[in-house]
């Protein structure tokens, strides 16, 4: 794909770009997102687009996914952070998605799982498929780093971690689905359960 020439684009031109891809890819997917829709709702033209992204659609939607990577890793820090006790940081953490789910009437789901599956055995390039891995992985890393300083072992904090952010994951697909807060919440209940279990 031809590169567009440099624009004189505003400084921040580059950050509304991503801030507005995450969002649409959050709400329609990767697939439901045009180029053209991220530079009109970002008020950029295209040429800005292709500036800070020559790679295109792909290119911008990497950069997306880091950014909602970095937005949840921000959500889970400061949630799990507000209990002392692991079992009720996590379930706290499923309370705040399934009502944060629910205010944004059933659309803000999660950015990363959507285009992880969309793009899952396609031609579309990599970078996608690694920037949600690195996410997932980035998300495990600080439930299990809650877990250690909550005196888990490194092994079941590790295994545990991967169990939490699955659990949490797919949840919150199933809420937004059936438009219920209650499928985060029970999964945050037992949640909890599993981990007093290792008292």
């Amino acid at each position: 794909m031809q590169t567009a020439p440099a624009t004189s684009a505003t400084p921040g031109t580059r950050d509304r770009i991503v801030t507005t891809a995450a969002r649409l890819i959050q709400r329609q997917g990767y697939v439901g997102t045009g180029i053209k829709q991220i530079a009109g709702e970002a008020r950029a033209t295209l040429g800005s687009v292709y500036h800070f992204f020559p790679g295109g659609k792909e290119a911008v939607a990497v950069e997306a996914l880091r950014h909602s990577g970095a937005e949840f890793a921000r959500f889970l820090r400061e949630t799990l952070a507000r209990e002392d006790d692991a079992a009720a940081a996590v379930e706290a953490c499923a309370v705040r998605l399934a009502e944060e789910l629910r205010a944004s009437g059933w659309v803000d789901g999660c950015p990363v799982t959507a285009a992880a599956l969309e793009t899952l055995g396609t031609d579309t390039d990599t970078g996608i498929q690694q920037a949600c891995a690195d996410a997932l992985r980035g998300w495990e890393a600080l439930v299990a780093e809650k877990l250690l300083t909550c005196g888990f072992t490194a092994d079941d904090a590790r295994e545990l971690a991967t169990t939490v952010i699955g659990a949490l994951e797919g949840a919150e697909v199933t809420a937004q689905v059936t438009r219920s807060e209650e499928p985060l919440r029970v999964t945050g209940r037992h949640l909890a359960r599993l981990l007093r279990s290792y008292a």
